[in-house]
């Protein structure tokens, strides 16, 4: 009997072994059920709060931000948003909040995101609290839309707006992705955004008063203004509404100094400088100086051009010494495409240009802002007044140079050995020898 009642006891508890493991696999298995439709929508915000708009004098606790499913933790991260030296990762590059002073601790709840800055909730202020595009589920579905909430620790929330479009002066572009603060005059901590894929930026509920925007290239993706990052400012008086244009560059201290010249004929040499050159301040023949060596012998310049008016200056002696072959070739061009229809042709000129009424739109704007200012050049091109000499070393010397923030450089040298001569072409004399009668 003994013996029976230990066997029973051994059989209960292995069923009881194998139905808790039924059990356990049954919990970790708990995606959608087999054979319903797949989940192709992305995660949507339920709640947040504070709630957007609300006043909340005495609030301590986190800012939440509640989803309906949930959402992906991406990475590793828990600080972000406007301090902090280094890249911001995980959910901290989704979230941006202002104006703070310091780091913000960003933290992942499974449905929800905690944001909290790390000096504490000031009081008076009112904050920006941004949500950035990108979150996803855990079936890699994306939220393509982000979203602001405002809400106060005292004052009321403002009604003006602020919006504008930051440039890269040197390189000619829109500045996409760049950090973009709105700073008081009277405080040292601004409201933050990031600009859009067209190089767009809008700032809503500010309270009127005087601004200093800045637009950063926040090459690093820390939200910080770093010394070698281009960036520039202004000054905005904002009632209701503004709208600014901002020309990031890389703001240096020092001068612009000379970096190497390259012989491109017998009378032209072209410099290279370090940095781009103030237009305002043109170098002209007198802060040039050449000397050819080994006597010092100076050399006279007959006029200094820019990048720009140089290529200008080759295509107009290109368009002048246009051969006959070139004509015949336009020519033959010209009926090729006389031979396609002109409903080919069209077709063909709008796969050429590839672009939506949007897009050009946008390009249009950008390129209206840029031709409001000069373009800024780093080389510029010496044409001397007579040939220079074959092997012969020359030493080239600028003053006064200027870079786009004001700094100026001080007289530079560099020394060009220029080229070897071509060898005089070769007689051909394949047609012309007399035919030789072997023995």
């Amino acid at each position: 009997m003994a013996r029976t009642a230990r066997r029973a006891r051994r059989q209960a508890q292995s069923a009881g072994l194998l139905l808790t493991a039924l059990a356990a696999a049954a919990c970790a298995n708990q995606g959608a059920p087999p054979g319903g439709p797949p989940d192709v929508a992305p995660p949507s915000i339920v709640t947040v709060r504070p709630e957007s708009g609300a006043v909340v004098p005495e609030w301590k606790d986190d800012a939440v931000i509640q989803f309906d499913e949930v959402i992906d933790e991406m990475e590793s991260g828990s600080s972000g948003g406007g301090g902090g030296g280094a890249a911001l990762t995980g959910l901290a590059r989704q979230v941006i909040l202002s104006p703070v002073r310091g780091d913000v601790r960003v933290s992942w709840g499974r449905t929800r995101i905690r944001v909290k800055p790390k000096e504490g909730w000031k009081p008076g202020r009112v904050y920006h609290l941004e949500l950035r595009p990108g979150i996803v589920d855990l079936r890699r579905n994306v939220l393509k839309t982000g979203r602001v909430i405002v809400f106060s620790t005292g004052p009321a929330i403002g009604h003006a707006t602020l919006g504008g479009t930051a440039l890269h002066w040197v390189e000619q572009r829109a500045l996409l992705g760049a950090l973009i603060e709105a700073v008081p005059v009277s405080d040292s901590a601004g409201y933050v955004t990031l600009t859009d894929s067209s190089g767009r930026f809008h700032l809503d509920a500010l309270a009127p008063g005087r601004y200093v925007v800045y637009a950063t290239a926040d090459q690093n993706t820390n939200r910080r203004r770093d010394p070698r990052e281009p960036f520039d400012s202004v000054t905005v008086t904002l009632d209701s509404a503004a709208t600014v244009a901002i020309y990031a560059f890389v703001h240096d201290t020092t001068g612009p100094r000379l970096r190497g010249a390259t012989q491109l004929d017998s009378l032209m040499v072209r410099l290279e400088f370090t940095q781009p050159l103030a237009a305002g301040v043109p170098i002209d023949t007198a802060r040039m100086r050449v000397l050819q060596l080994p006597d010092s012998t100076p050399v006279s310049v007959a006029a200094v051009l820019n990048q720009r008016q140089y290529d200008s200056l080759t295509a107009e002696v290109k368009k002048a010494t246009q051969t006959d072959s070139t004509r015949r070739d336009s020519s033959a061009r010209r009926d090729s495409a006389a031979a396609v229809s002109p409903r080919a042709a069209g077709a063909l000129r709008a796969a050429a240009r590839g672009d939506t009424a949007a897009a050009r739109i946008d390009t249009a704007e950008v390129h209206r802002l840029l031709a409001l200012r000069p373009v800024p050049y780093d080389k510029l091109v010496l044409r001397f007044a007579r040939p220079l000499a074959p092997e012969t070393r020359y030493v080239i010397r600028v003053g006064g140079a200027v870079n786009l923030n004001g700094a100026i450089g001080d007289a530079q040298s560099v020394v060009l050995l220029t080229a070897k001569p071509p060898p005089p072409p070769k007689a051909d004399t394949t047609h012309n020898a007399p035919r030789t009668t072997p023995p």
